[in-house]
């Protein structure tokens, strides 16, 4: 029921989500998340329209540590961070990270060629039940993600709202010169034609 993709551009790297509802130990799990106990970002799936969001902020948080740019201590920590559409950190993860009250989570992991984690020890230490990772989409809070993107009607009628998310993360970055916007598009066709810092121009 877990996804498992590969970076199209860091092809000795995959991306292993696992999405699970009625949880019933989230503060346990952030708590063992903190002390590096579980190896993995513990994402809030509610803030999520899509599993292609995830990718793209691993896309990143792989790119970052690789030329030692993360803004984070972990690449974990700077999945989470990537997420979010402005460079509060605090904030991507009051937003973004799991509340002990929670749930719901999505585990995400990443794997390299040289390392392999063990998802079934990593699933076993959650009390709630996996779900697959397809039905994000049922717990996506379209109201919240729309207020915090800061997302226009104008927008959604130019493209989706994934469409809309992906483009508030990548302008984080691309805005500064950090990150070139194809990094942030791979294997993403837009369906906009300019995708600016705060809306769409149809």
């Amino acid at each position: 029921m877990h996804l498992i993709q590969k970076l199209e551009l860091f092809p000795d790297h995959r991306v292993t989500q696992m999405l699970f509802k009625e949880v019933k130990n989230a503060a346990e799990l952030k708590k063992s998340a903190m002390e590096g106990k579980i190896n993995g970002a513990l994402i809030n799936p509610t803030m999520l329209v899509d599993p292609f969001q995830v990718l793209v902020a691993a896309n990143k948080a792989v790119h970052l540590e690789k030329v030692e740019k993360m803004k984070t201590r972990t690449l974990y920590s700077e999945i989470i961070f990537n997420l979010s559409p402005t460079n509060n950190i605090s904030d991507a993860f009051k937003r973004f990270g799991i509340s002990d009250g929670d749930d719901s989570v999505l585990i995400v992991m990443v794997d390299s060629k040289d390392e392999s984690q063990d998802v079934s020890d990593i699933a076993a230490r959650v009390e709630g039940r996996q779900v697959p990772v397809e039905e994000l989409s049922s717990l996506s809070d379209h109201t919240k993600i729309k207020k915090l993107y800061k997302v226009t009607p104008q927008e959604e009628k130019c493209g989706s709202l994934l469409d809309a998310v992906v483009c508030r993360m990548a302008t984080k970055d691309v805005m500064t010169g950090l990150l070139p916007a194809p990094l942030l598009f791979f294997g993403h066709s837009l369906n906009v034609p300019f995708c600016p810092l705060e809306q769409f121009k149809c």
